[in-house]
């Protein structure tokens, strides 16, 4: 057994209020005490859109009420995530944790030029979603070996690191505290890496599915779509080396639960995204730690460290978590505590098994 601090998820979906048939506050919040996280960031693709004061405080209610760990909103950058009028930054900054239109990239390079110029003023962190819509085309995975051995349409690298590309120019002429959510492709980690390197200030994380799967590994199932989706090994590889030189600094789960029927309906029908949060440890820890890909330090930095230090989140010595590194147990999606079951995991043996999480000296979780 070993005891470390307790994570820090930076991009988690929740989905109340608004879709509360995919998971609640509460549900949420049980799942990532299970998965040994205190804090999460929970993401404004939500009904009302935290866009004001006035709709952030109906979340925040919620979270008051039902949250047994930290749960802490982002509002988003443009009114309704619709891309076309910025938010006030100045009356949601002290309320919220971030800004992001997750799940939409802001399309308009003068509105998001815009949006970093009010993020740089307010000194606060615009967490972005890269996507190109142009250069979709109705795609479902990525367009690569699989998707056209099989018949399906999909999602080119490039509609995510150009606008990272973009952004990054962006960021380079305002100064601002730029995040880029969920990186998927070699391209994307060399130009983070190229940025920082010239002094832009931007941070970034990929997730655990990217680290560990790539599209040799997909099957047509609806528990393996995901927005970006499972690129090349190459791409694969590329991210491991990211993470292991400092290019990505966080590894964030991006849990995106859905009902079981919304997830049935193979890989052109079924929704974008999978949960995460009862899973990250143990497949990061058997699949790079153990492996010899990664440090245990190292991954303690990503999941622990570095979200804190990068969003400034106050220290909580007395978050930690106790895990068993060295018993197998294979990942049942039936016992999560999340309302979401949706995982490429289940049924895999892993090592890393979370036995209690402390939040705030209070234990949250314990194995049965």
């Amino acid at each position: 057994m070993v005891t470390l601090p307790a994570f820090v998820d930076l991009h988690v979906h929740l989905r109340e209020p608004g879709q509360t048939w995919k998971e609640t506050i509460r549900s949420g919040s049980l799942a990532a005490a299970r998965g040994g996280y205190t804090t999460v960031c929970a993401m404004p693709n939500l009904d009302p859109v935290p866009d004001s004061p006035g709709n952030l405080a109906l979340e925040q209610e919620i979270i008051d009420r039902d949250a047994i760990i930290n749960v802490l909103p982002y509002c988003s950058i443009t009114k309704g995530r619709k891309g076309l009028e910025l938010v006030d930054f100045e009356a949601l900054k002290d309320k919220c944790v971030a800004f992001s239109d997750d799940g939409s990239g802001v399309q308009g390079q003068d509105i998001m030029l815009a949006a970093m110029e009010a993020a740089a003023a307010a000194d606060v962190i615009i967490a972005a979603h890269c996507e190109d819509n142009s250069l979709l085309h109705g795609g479902y995975i990525h367009a690569g070996r699989w998707c056209a051995a099989h018949g399906h349409r999909g999602i080119c690298s490039e509609s995510e690191w150009i606008q990272i590309e973009r952004d990054l120019e962006l960021c380079a002429k305002t100064g601002c505290r730029y995040h880029v959510c969920h990186i998927s492709t070699t391209r994307s980690v060399q130009l983070i890496r190229e940025a920082k390197a010239s002094g832009v200030r931007v941070t970034c994380e990929t997730a655990p599915h990217y680290l560990l799967l790539c599209e040799d590994d997909l099957q047509e199932d609806g528990r393996f779509k995901m927005n970006p989706p499972l690129r090349t090994a190459e791409d694969r590889d590329a991210l491991v080396e990211g993470l292991k030189d400092g290019t990505i600094d966080v590894v964030a789960t991006d849990h995106a639960p859905h009902s079981a029927e919304e997830k049935s309906r193979g890989l052109a029908g079924s929704a974008f995204g999978i949960v995460g949060l009862e899973t990250a440890f143990p497949v990061l820890y058997t699949g790079l730690v153990r492996s010899g890909k990664l440090s245990l330090d190292r991954l303690v930095e990503v999941l622990s460290i570095a979200p804190r230090r990068i969003f400034r989140l106050s220290g909580a010595p007395q978050d930690n978590v106790d895990l068993d590194l060295d018993t197998p147990f294979t990942i049942d999606s039936r016992n999560f505590l999340s309302m979401g079951k949706s995982t490429p995991f289940d049924g895999l043996t892993v090592y890393g098994r979370v036995l209690e999480t402390r939040y705030n000296n209070k234990t949250v979780y314990k194995a049965i």
